[in-house]
């Protein structure tokens, strides 16, 4: 990919709506541009964050056993009216009529939705447990649509539910959910701490939101230091075994995390002073278990295999997919732009030619390009003819974690140039070493 054929509209100037680092950087960096209070157009470089994103989480979806499917963003009332939602909902629902007056809305979630699907074509407790997930563009009307992505209007989401035969296989597809999210976040480079929470609109006894940990977060939180020191890291853990799922949600909630909804300050003041955090947090997502709920209310029922009909234990389950970028650039950032961990971001470096228009320079990068991209590898080139002091600032402000610069001075010594984004630093290096390097940073990530 060459920045001279490539369509990056960076800004120069800082946009005065932007309120929040996310916001003002997403659009200095063209990854995105507003076309309506709330709701925006994604530009080529955001993207392809968003795809590296919603990836991911299709990968940690289906390596714990969830089987993807598209629902439609156009649903019926009177689904809705069945459950008894349609009127409790609110005015964040956008509410219209098609030309047959048919009253409709604009999925702001979708459990209604896919407990129809569910109550069509299973009717056996055989056909249990079953988690059906998808990705796709929600509207919430919000008073204020503010922050860019990370409160907007339009958003685009994971929204997974669970159908099981009894409340304890329903409580395993929530433990399961929490360890599938726990790997899906640290595989974005973000630490994103499950809170005891407040289950809202959807309703439930059981909820756990996951929040990083930044000054702009809209929620208050309290929560004991020790749980920062958690990692989940690269254990290998068997979605089918209810006591691994379980002790991994014992270790990663038993110490207290709460959001200002549901704290509760005699628990907080058990924890020993020292430990003791209040900070903001940005929600990136939510697991519920709300049992019969639905399946009461739309009869989703299945034989138990005892001659009886019984309705299915039932839970959801979120990831903010668009919200996440502003999350990640909110958590990883400095005063020079974006810093994107490596498991997200949109190209695994940039090769800066310090001067365009020589023949060995020219070939040196177009070598290390042809070199990366045979590799599996996606380089984005600036061949254009700018001073390097704005190629340097473009590449800090779209925030590539690495950075090869070739110029004539460095190729008469037969090297280049690699800086790590993150920490500034730079080494000379052979071309060939260079690549080697890259390579092997993104082994087993790109």
């Amino acid at each position: 990919m060459r920045l001279s054929r490539y369509f990056l509209p960076v800004l120069k100037e800082t946009p005065r709506e932007a309120q929040i680092v996310s916001h003002r950087y997403m659009l200095q960096a063209g990854m995105i541009k507003q076309a309506s209070a709330g709701i925006y157009s994604w530009l080529p470089l955001g993207f392809k964050v968003l795809r590296k994103i919603e990836n991911i989480v299709h990968q940690e979806q289906e390596r714990a056993g969830h089987i993807a499917i598209q629902m439609p963003t156009i649903q019926s009332a009177d689904l809705w009216r069945e459950s008894g939602r349609y009127d409790a909902y609110g005015e964040e629902m956008l509410r219209i009529k098609d030309r047959g007056g048919r009253e409709m809305l604009f999925t702001p979630t979708a459990e209604e939705l896919v407990t129809d699907i569910f109550r069509a074509h299973v009717t056996s407790y055989k056909d249990l447990p079953l988690t059906l997930y998808q990705i796709q563009w929600k509207f919430r009307d919000e008073v204020r649509p503010r922050f860019g992505v990370m409160r907007g209007r339009e958003f685009y989401m994971k929204d997974g539910y669970n159908f099981d035969l009894t409340k304890e296989d329903a409580l395993h597809a929530y433990n399961r959910h929490l360890v599938s999210y726990l790997r899906t976040y640290e595989r974005m480079g973000l630490q994103a701490i499950p809170m005891r929470a407040d289950s809202g609109p959807i309703g439930g006894d059981d909820t756990h939101e996951f929040l990083v940990l930044a000054d702009t977060g809209e929620s208050e939180v309290f929560y004991d230091s020790q749980i920062t020191d958690l990692k989940f890291g690269d254990r290998q853990i068997d979605y089918s075994d209810h006591a691994a799922c379980a002790a991994v949600l014992d270790e990663f909630t038993s110490r207290y995390a709460r959001t200002d909804e549901t704290h509760d300050a005699a628990l907080f003041n058990q924890v020993p002073e020292e430990r003791r955090r209040t900070a903001r947090g940005i929600e990136v997502g939510q697991i519920f278990y709300f049992g019969t709920k639905y399946s009461d209310a739309m009869g989703a029922l299945v034989d138990d295999g005892k001659g009886g009909k019984v309705p299915v234990h039932m839970g959801s389950h979120g990831i903010g997919v668009s919200r996440l970028l502003g999350a990640i650039i909110e958590a990883s950032h400095d005063d020079k732009g974006i810093i994107w961990p490596e498991g997200v971001t949109p190209f695994h470096c940039g090769i800066v030619n310090l001067k365009q228009g020589d023949a060995e320079a020219d070939a040196a990068c177009q070598a290390l390009y042809d070199s990366l991209t045979a590799l599996g590898l996606e380089p984005l080139y600036d061949d254009r003819d700018e001073r390097a002091g704005t190629k340097f600032g473009t590449m800090d402000m779209i925030g590539l974690p690495w950075r090869i610069t070739v110029g004539p001075r460095g190729l008469k010594n037969g090297v280049v140039e690699l800086t790590s984004r993150r920490t500034g630093e730079s080494e000379e290096l052979p071309p060939a070493d260079a690549i080697a390097r890259i390579a092997a940073i993104y082994q087993g990530i790109a």
